[in-house]
């Protein structure tokens, strides 16, 4: 069987061309979102190269997709590819923890044991005094590599479980008290 022959057989149109525009969808819609996060993240180099790859899969997928127009098949594995790549993307995304997090907790009671934990397992503190609704409060600050988040968390909660935080993503960071980054053997 010749090449064009098996490129227009009833198994390849039906069953291998789907197959093969789930996989477009799934690895476009995963390099899409990390080409998001790395433009969030300032990544200049990083992030062009990825939307090439994106948009040529993209391309290659739809253009198979108009070739075969009547094929429920290829949409509906298009779509499928979709959905399959937003969620490989974000557990790549998670499994990566690329970034930098600024945590801010505030307390309305004694921070020594909060502070004191974070210092101990290597974190940056700052503390400020400030004012909240229902009187003075402490507002501590730590800058945190993303991957790290899990053990700042863990800390707050053994220190002081009813505490209030919020984590947001930083852009850039200049300097700062980080753990010592685990070598790999």
């Amino acid at each position: 069987m010749s090449l064009s022959a098996w490129f227009s057989h009833d198994i390849f149109v039906w069953v291998v061309l789907p197959i093969l525009i789930f996989v477009g969808g799934l690895a476009y819609v995963s390099l899409g979102t990390l080409r998001i996060i790395f433009v969030a993240r300032g990544q200049r180099f990083l992030s062009p190269l990825l939307g090439f790859f994106e948009v040529s899969i993209w391309l290659i997928a739809i253009s198979q997709i108009m070739k075969n127009v009547s094929n429920i098949g290829a949409y509906l594995a298009f779509a499928a590819g979709f959905a399959a790549g937003n969620y490989v993307g974000i557990l790549i995304e998670e499994k990566m923890a690329i970034g930098i997090l600024v945590v801010r907790i505030i307390l309305a009671k004694n921070d020594d044991i909060l502070r004191n934990g974070l210092a101990t397992a290597g974190f940056g503190v700052t503390s400020v005094d400030a004012e909240g609704i229902n009187g003075r409060v402490k507002m501590i600050f730590t800058v945190v590599r993303r991957k790290d988040l899990g053990k700042v968390i863990k800390i707050i909660n053994e220190s002081h479980s009813n505490a209030f935080y919020s984590i947001e993503d930083a852009r850039s960071v200049a300097e700062g008290v980080f753990p010592p980054r685990k070598k790999s053997a």
